[in-house]
């Protein structure tokens, strides 16, 4: 039998494609295992021999107020800076120069180690780009420099979620560029291969799971499409309110001129909340909507609400002062306590009902996201019966949030030095610019015109 050509053109990147989705995860899962050893030392090790709790307040805002002064060093003295602002990138820009990547990477780690509200997947994405396109280019100089950016970043959203559906149905909204007459399985065929062996590498080496500790959902009821689409609906609107509140925010922090400042002052901030909120508002959130939701008796209605505002909060703080760090993990858990919320206050509304509706609208709001937001929210409590449910309650959460502003600051990214373009990953929202990856290279290519905010 004959190979058609378009088949033929696809199979000369399969490899290319496995080597990048397995060394996207590898890397996703040595700096993760570097965060959590440090963060076992920072959280356990010191306080039990100063003698000391973890979780005091006082132990909190010393921690992130700590955390912040080493990030805000790393960012001023490290090659690069650590990158460009993080609050105006998105999960998927164009390639970073080489040398800014020891920088993201430390920054990362402090961050995650410390108990900084961020997730890994925003820096990590963009480390895993620029090592692809880094060696892409040198190893395959014919290959669209775009394929290296849509392989890493399919690995890093596989490896990230443990599944390749992840990055398809993330890919599928943010494909972009000049018409392309081929299928979309023709142009997604190389993503889903560094996908699937990103997700696989994860699975087999660190066994993830998003799912958290839940009532059955006892099956779908005409009273529970009303409760799912007000849930939903008061979620994205709590989410928008961090959207408006973030450029506000972002320039606060800017008047303190100096990294260090921004991020010791943003440290300080973030203990006080953690204090505030307790240790289940720190970190990027997943193990603690886990706890959150094991231990639900525990918590009442008041004390829900006050875990999601402290949360959001931290989020914002977080990624405006210069914390390197994704958005998404830390959203889903302001989606689980909101859900809670909602249960506690009607128990009509079933918890596993209310915490994917919570987790959905929250999502939308704050990356504008649809498949991103329903296959999280799914992924959480992983119940086909919930579906249906899902898919009408994002209707209504999805006209409150269409049109209104990203949760990214739209503006040039200020140059790092003289040396290199530090614009190379400006922002991939819907009008945000973006650049070449380093001027002495080959042209990067432009970054999802409607990509990830978070």
């Amino acid at each position: 039998m004959t190979v058609p050509p378009q088949a033929r053109a696809l199979l000369p990147l399969v490899l290319p494609a496995l080597l990048v989705g397995v060394g996207s995860s590898l890397i996703l899962l040595l700096l993760s295992f570097v965060a959590e050893r440090l963060q076992d030392l920072l959280w356990d090790t010191l306080p039990d021999a100063v003698g000391v709790s973890g979780t005091s307040a006082g132990w909190i805002i010393a921690a992130l107020t700590a955390a912040g002064l080493v990030v805000g060093l790393i960012v001023w003295k490290m090659p690069g800076h650590a990158g460009p602002d993080p609050a105006t990138l998105g999960l998927v820009d164009p390639p970073l120069p080489v040398r800014v990547l020891p920088g993201i990477a430390l920054a990362v780690i402090v961050g995650l180690a410390g108990g900084v509200s961020l997730g890994p997947e925003n820096p990590i994405t963009a480390i895993n780009i620029a090592i692809a396109y880094a060696l892409g280019m040198k190893a395959m100089p014919r290959t669209p420099a775009a394929e290296w950016v849509g392989l890493a970043a399919a690995g890093t959203i596989g490896a990230l979620f443990g599944t390749p559906v992840a990055a398809a149905l993330i890919l599928s909204e943010t494909v972009a560029g000049p018409p392309d007459p081929r299928p979309l399985w023709d142009r997604l065929f190389a993503p889903l291969v560094s996908a699937g062996a990103g997700s696989l590498t994860t699975v087999l080496i660190a066994h993830p799971t998003f799912e958290i500790d839940v009532p059955a959902y006892d099956g779908p009821h005409w009273g529970d499409v009303l409760s799912a689409m007000v849930v939903s609906s008061a979620a994205a609107v709590v989410g928008l309110a961090a959207v408006y509140a973030f450029p506000y925010l972002h320039r606060a922090f800017r008047q303190l001129g100096h990294p260090v400042l921004m991020l010791t002052v943003g440290g300080l901030v973030l203990g006080a909340l953690g204090a505030l909120g307790g240790h289940l508002t720190l970190f990027k959130g997943l193990e603690e909507m886990k706890e959150l939701t094991a231990e639900a008796s525990d918590h009442d209605a008041g004390n829900l609400l006050l875990l999601a505002v402290v949360k959001l909060l931290a989020l914002c703080v977080a990624a405006t002062c210069g914390f390197r760090g994704g958005r998404i993990f830390p959203a889903v858990f302001v989606g689980v306590a909101l859900g809670m919320f909602a249960h506690a206050l009607v128990d009509a509304v079933p918890p596993a009902l209310a915490i994917t509706c919570g987790i959905l609208g929250v999502l939308l709001a704050t990356t504008r996201q649809g498949w991103l937001s329903l296959f999280t929210a799914a992924a959480v409590v992983p119940d086909l019966d919930l579906l249906p449910l899902l898919c009408v309650a994002a209707l209504p959460a999805w006209l409150l949030v269409t049109g209104r502003p990203d949760m990214l600051i739209e503006e040039e990214p200020q140059k790092m030095d003289r040396s290199e373009t530090s614009a190379s990953a400006g922002p991939s929202g819907p009008s945000g610019p973006s650049g070449p990856a380093d001027p002495s290279g080959p042209a990067a290519p432009a970054a999802p015109s409607n990509g990830p905010a978070s």
